[in-house]
């Protein structure tokens, strides 16, 4: 069963929520410059970081010039390591711009 991530918030850092471990619909997205192949890459990444990844969400968008290209995915968040790691592989391609 999928679910929205809960945000909380705690009184040291009340404008920014943390995430509530395990989430099962963690939303993402990424913008990265058009590239043949980088839809492979980008899976290959995700997989590896996230157990059950189902790749039939992978929504793809091109920018209005075409010369960058945005993903949206869900992934299930399993800790803020999980995510840094992820994070810190799709900058590593040299092709990303942004992880939201």
């Amino acid at each position: 069963m999928m679910r929205d991530c809960d945000a909380m918030t705690d009184e040291f850092q009340a404008d920014r929520p943390t995430i509530q471990f395990p989430c099962d619909a963690y939303h993402m997205s990424v913008i990265a410059d058009t590239c043949d192949g980088f839809v492979s890459i980008l899976e290959e990444i995700v997989k590896r970081h996230c157990e059950g990844y189902d790749t039939e969400g992978l929504r793809v968008t091109a920018s209005k010039n075409g010369k960058y290209q945005s993903f949206r995915f869900s992934i299930k968040a399993e800790s803020e390591i999980q995510l840094k790691q992820l994070h810190e592989d799709l900058k590593s391609t040299g092709r990303v711009h942004m992880v939201l």
